[in-house]
């Protein structure tokens, strides 16, 4: 019997090593899976390589994670604003690497690997330091830069509903990012609300299919996430 149900956090991210690439899903504090974030604080793996769309806020979540040095770099799209304090200090330290990747290029990037697509042409980031010792090409006119997909060790996402084959379910734009890190993965770990009979979910709502998830852990619904969000 298929059963991808584990009793905690901790049994769920055992698995993780020192120097793992981890994607982690969320948008700021929409979709990040907090409770797996401060398990993976617990648990002490270092010199992470982490795929984010941001660089933490304040000093909850990924931010806290980036803290409490594990981390050797961030691969995201938007890692400054208002209360990124903590990258910003690593980073001028020179403690902390920093991929920049544009947001779209970023989730083309991901989806690719998932797809299994060995690369692609954009025109985003053409003509930018960004393009710098990349493979360029004009098509149609029009000069594009040649990406290459991001593949991860582990996945870390939030999802609302999931049944014991990992078949899983989002709450609204907590979506974001979470399917396509689930299928550039080798392990996704899936954090859920709400654990549902096999069979409960309807198969047109199915987001994420149990075929990209290996984990799946219950955790609580808080009325506040990271940062001071609303919980999604």
């Amino acid at each position: 019997m298929i059963n991808k149900i584990l009793p905690s956090v901790a049994k769920a991210l055992s698995p993780i090593h020192d120097g793992a690439t981890i994607m982690i899903g969320g948008f700021g504090g929409a979709g990040q899976p907090a409770e797996l974030i401060d398990g993976l604080i617990a648990q002490g793996a270092k010199d992470l390589v982490i795929v984010n769309n941001n660089a933490g806020n304040g000093e909850t979540g990924l931010a806290a994670l980036l803290k409490n040095g594990q981390v050797r770099k961030i691969i995201c799209s938007f890692p400054r604003q208002a209360d990124s304090h903590i990258f910003d200090a690593l980073y001028r330290a020179g403690k902390l690497e920093l991929e920049l990747v544009p947001q779209g290029n970023l989730a083309e990037r991901i989806r690719a690997a998932g797809a299994g697509i060995g690369g692609f042409f954009t025109p985003t980031g053409f003509g930018t330091e960004l393009a710098d010792g990349k493979e360029t090409r004009k098509i149609d006119g029009r000069m594009y830069v040649l990406e290459y997909p991001i593949h991860a060790d582990f996945a870390l996402i939030k999802a609302e509903s999931g049944d014991r084959w990992g078949n899983l379910t989002y709450r609204k734009t907590a979506r974001n990012f979470g399917p396509i890190m689930a299928s550039a993965a080798k392990v996704t770990i899936a954090s859920v609300h709400d654990i549902v009979e096999l069979g409960s979910l309807d198969p047109e709502a199915i987001i994420t299919p149990g075929l990209f998830v290996q984990h799946v852990v219950q955790v609580p619904r808080t009325a506040t996430g990271p940062a001071g969000f609303k919980a999604a």
